[in-house]
């Protein structure tokens, strides 16, 4: 079902994983905790890009080392947010698994959705909220830069109507990158709730996706291609960032 120009004002941000492929850096400090330009944290951007769009209402669901992200973000004053805090015990598990678990703070709400280790060019929120529907949509980017590593990134088949119809990291024909920014409602935490049902934690957000559309729901697009955005995986990652 498709809401028309409803509010959107919460966001969620998955800062839950152990960012385990970058080594003794994550050893005693949360990947969302590192430095990046200037020393900004790279959780910093998505939060900036949410409160720049009008989102101060935010729910960080952190799991590996929790506690040293409440302390350092704290009640979010210092972004002009309201940060609220969800803990996932289940952090290893697919990703999905930490969206999940904000299901009951975000009561039903639509939901503006981003990765706690990615970093979004503000204006990239500010096109997804832009538009006039309030429905299932991706953010994605059919002109990737030199920093993408097409090998690591979770590439999404879009048709001519600008919905999604597969998505996945080994997918061979493909024509635009996941950016990790979405605009979700109850939907798909329906879904999710039926996946974990069925497959326990291990559920990422494109399985949720592929069922969706398997079970022919709408999930469309918002192209946000010429925004800057960036994936943070490994130290080679953090590297291109900083330059």
């Amino acid at each position: 079902m498709t809401v028309y120009k409803r509010k959107v004002d919460k966001g969620v941000i998955l800062a839950a994983g152990d960012g385990d492929r970058l080594g003794s850096l994550t050893s005693t400090c949360p990947k969302v905790l590192l430095p990046v330009y200037d020393k900004a944290l790279l959780i910093s951007y998505p939060i900036e890009a949410m409160v720049f769009s009008g989102i101060n209402e935010i729910a960080i669901v952190v799991g590996y080392l929790g506690d040293k992200v409440i302390e350092v973000l704290g009640d979010g004053s210092n972004f002009g947010a309201k940060l609220q805090y969800i803990f996932n015990p289940d952090y290893l598990g697919g990703n999905a698994i930490s969206a999940y678990k904000a299901r009951d703070w975000v009561q039903e709400d639509p939901v503006v959705l981003c990765m706690g280790d990615h970093i979004i060019e503000r204006k990239a929120i500010k096109s997804l909220l832009d538009r006039q529907a309030v429905n299932e949509t991706l953010c994605v980017d059919y002109t990737p830069a030199q920093h993408h590593q097409l090998a690591e990134a979770t590439k999404v088949t879009v048709d001519i109507a600008g919905c999604i119809t597969d998505i996945g990291k080994d997918l061979v024909y493909w024509n635009a990158l996941d950016t990790g920014t979405f605009l979700l409602t109850e939907n798909f935490f329906r879904a999710l709730e039926e996946l974990v049902h069925h497959f326990g934690n291990n559920v990422e957000m494109s399985d949720a996706i592929r069922f969706l559309i398997g079970q022919g729901y709408r999930f469309d697009t918002c192209d946000v291609s010429g925004c800057f955005w960036a994936d943070v995986d490994t130290g080679e990652d953090l590297d291109r960032v900083r330059v």
